[in-house]
């Protein structure tokens, strides 16, 4: 405005000596020679504004690529509130929801309750601690009551050279989904393979180091190392990690409208004890245990496509490999009976999204699963261990949504899930998502 207000004054000045009859010569010139010393003396202002915005984002308190949404205050935490609610319709009781030929991990959370539901609700606090650390924490609300710690964790701004550390308890860097909270998904669950490999999501107290390269192609490498908790491992009272996993991503533009990004990890630990519970060929039941070695390999990869006109589309997809081997503790309270154990299981998922109008997408998801054949010892008896015999599960899913603003959306979901054995579970999920007070941008 300045700018604009001071040539203006200028040229209207200039104008109105040239209109007048008996302006001189002399006063034509002091007129030019002042626009000219108004127009130089600006630019060089403009010139030193422009080498402070350079500096400040050359400085090394500039934060690496991601690493702190926009917006956050240094001194005062940036608070958030994501709020969900369902409505569900469902053809089999969601109480006896597993899946069936993988050891229950725990986070196979099938749909909601039937009929009106709350959903988990998501309270966050973040903010710049110093120039050198930020800190987050989010909380899951149960709609039952009490919070769970989702994440809390420290991350360093200052490294420097594309590096940054983590520190605490936060949502793994492995995959693609994995990083991202509930209310972000395209869906309203979870795939199949999150649930039957990971428990849902990976997340585990503990350390990260990541480093993103200088260069216009993205190149991130990271690693991990925690100290055991959720599926596939087990708490082990021991000093050092007991779980460590690695990923790498790459990704980059295609074109003006287009970019893309692959990756692959690997978690891998050594649990201890994982107990499940189970059923013998006699109906009884029985608890069994695993110890020995388990290792997951994950490969992802996104498209992302710009149409204009408010039309945009995503493709994505992961494949899950899992691999464990060691002992397998058969009926601990009764006749506790240990048999060598070997499996190989898979699962992917593959789903694209489609805005075909402003606020508006919908959604196709497909889920397949492998539990592959157990390989046992010869101590034990397969019929003894039902929930590991041989199955594939799989499920289709459809969805519209619609969002008010980037801070709500309404979806409407259809399921045909056959997780189960021998059933299909018909599924209809209206659900709504909303998002209150500041709220850092979501991961590409």
């Amino acid at each position: 405005m300045q700018r604009n207000s001071l040539w203006v004054a200028s040229f209207s000045s200039l104008s109105l000596a040239l209109a007048a009859p008996l302006a001189q010569a002399d006063d034509l010139k002091a007129l030019r020679e002042e626009v000219a010393q108004l127009k130089k003396s600006y630019e060089e202002r403009i010139a030193a504004l422009e080498a402070r915005i350079a500096q400040a984002e050359s400085s090394p308190q500039k934060v690496s690529r991601g690493a702190t949404p926009s917006g956050e205050a240094t001194f005062n935490p940036a608070i958030s509130l994501v709020l969900a609610g369902t409505y569900t319709r469902l053809s089999q009781d969601p109480e006896a929801y597993a899946i069936d030929g993988f050891v229950p991990s725990g986070g196979e959370v099938g749909p909601p309750r039937r009929s009106f539901g709350l959903g988990e609700s998501e309270l966050g606090i973040a903010a710049n601690i110093d120039p050198t650390l930020r800190g987050q924490m989010t909380l899951a609300l149960a709609p039952e009551g009490g919070a769970d710690v989702e994440e809390a964790y420290i991350q360093t701004l200052a490294l420097g050279g594309g590096a940054t550390l983590k520190a605490g308890r936060f949502l793994s860097g492995i995959g693609y989904t994995n990083g991202q909270h509930a209310h972000a998904w395209d869906f309203a669950d979870a795939p199949l393979a999150y649930k039957a490999m990971l428990g849902g999501q990976w997340k585990n107290d503990g350390v990260q180091a990541k480093w993103i390269a200088p260069t216009d192609l993205l190149v991130e490498m990271g690693v991990e190392a925690g100290a055991g908790g959720a599926f596939p491992t087990t708490d082990r009272n021991k000093n050092g990690n007991t779980v460590g996993a690695l990923f790498a991503h790459v990704g980059g533009d295609a074109g003006d409208n287009a970019s893309w990004r692959a990756g692959l990890s690997v978690l891998g630990t050594s649990p201890r004890d994982r107990q499940y519970d189970d059923v013998d060929s006699l109906g009884n039941d029985v608890t069994n245990t695993f110890t020995g070695k388990s290792r997951t390999w994950i490969a992802d990869a996104v498209w992302k496509q710009d149409f204009g006109f408010d039309r945009k589309l995503i493709v994505q997809g992961e494949y899950f490999r899992r691999r464990e081997s060691g002992t397998l503790a058969f009926d601990v309270d009764g006749a506790n009976l240990a048999d060598g154990y070997r499996a190989a299981q898979s699962g992917y998922y593959v789903q694209t999204v489609y805005q075909f109008m402003p606020r508006w997408r919908a959604g196709y998801r497909y889920d397949r699963l492998d539990s592959g054949e157990v390989s046992l010892g010869g101590t034990l008896n397969a019929d003894d261990l039902p929930i590991l015999a041989a199955y594939k599960p799989k499920r289709n899913s459809l969805m519209v949504d619609w969002s008010s603003s980037e801070f709500a959306r309404l979806r409407l979901q259809f399921a045909r899930d056959e997780s189960r054995r021998d059933l299909i579970d018909r599924q209809l999920w209206l659900q709504y998502v909303v998002s209150l007070g500041a709220h850092g941008a979501h991961r590409y």
